[in-house]
């Protein structure tokens, strides 16, 4: 998959750490930012995040920030995102399993390096259930998408 990973200048030092689980779990890594720890806007990280999304240049993003909290609101905001906070693997996994979701946030003050590799793998492991049930709820998501 490609995946674009996007951070905020307090996700900046995990979001290094990120791209190397990522690769080395096989995926290609689309580096929209941030590139230094000066500070950054996450709504902006997250324009550059959903827009490789909604594009079609990227298959799923991750974005670092301090809770993953103010990214995960940046980017619901976008037409199209579903994107959650992860800071537990049974959540970044089931996340996806159940609620399609394309984006997931974690937070650099939150977690350490050891659990977002878990989260990130997780995370990429998953794929969206077959079951009706869950394929429903989604689909009522884009229609509510559709009504904004």
């Amino acid at each position: 998959m490609r995946i674009v990973v996007g951070s905020d200048h307090a996700g900046f030092p995990m979001k290094a750490h990120a791209i190397e689980t990522i690769k080395a779990l096989g995926h290609e890594v689309i580096d929209v930012g941030s590139f230094d720890d000066q500070p950054v806007d996450f709504p902006d990280i997250a324009r550059l995040v959903t827009g490789a999304l909604t594009e079609g240049t990227a298959d799923r993003g991750l974005m670092v920030c301090g809770t993953g909290v103010g990214a995960s609101i940046a980017a619901n905001k976008v037409k199209g995102i579903r994107a959650a906070v992860c800071h537990d693997v049974h959540s970044a996994h089931q996340s996806v399993e159940h609620d399609d979701v394309n984006v997931m946030c974690i937070g650099a003050q939150i977690v350490g390096p050891w659990l977002a590799r878990d989260l990130i793998a997780a995370y990429l492991e998953a794929e969206f259930s077959t079951s009706e049930e869950f394929r429903r709820r989604v689909e009522k998501l884009h229609t509510m998408d559709s009504e904004r």
